[in-house]
């Protein structure tokens, strides 16, 4: 089926589809600099003598998830 043998509720599902798509992309990007940010961050404060220990408590997440967010 073609374009133009799409019915008008087809055609708009599409549409929504589209930007729907576009609009995940840009949450990703968002997502991924949120991510080296953070990653930056935590880097910083284990350069200045703060535990992964002591960050995984502040975050409320395990030290594991800590080294795994500086390895991402």
């Amino acid at each position: 089926m073609n374009a133009s043998e799409r019915t008008p509720a087809q055609q708009d599902t599409i549409r929504r589809l589209k930007e729907v798509r576009t609009e995940a992309l840009q949450h990703f990007r968002i997502a991924q600099d949120l991510a080296r940010e953070r990653r930056d961050l935590i880097r910083g404060l284990t350069g200045e003598g703060v535990s992964q220990a002591e960050i995984a408590r502040e975050l409320g997440v395990s030290r594991q998830a800590v080294q795994k967010m500086l390895a991402i």
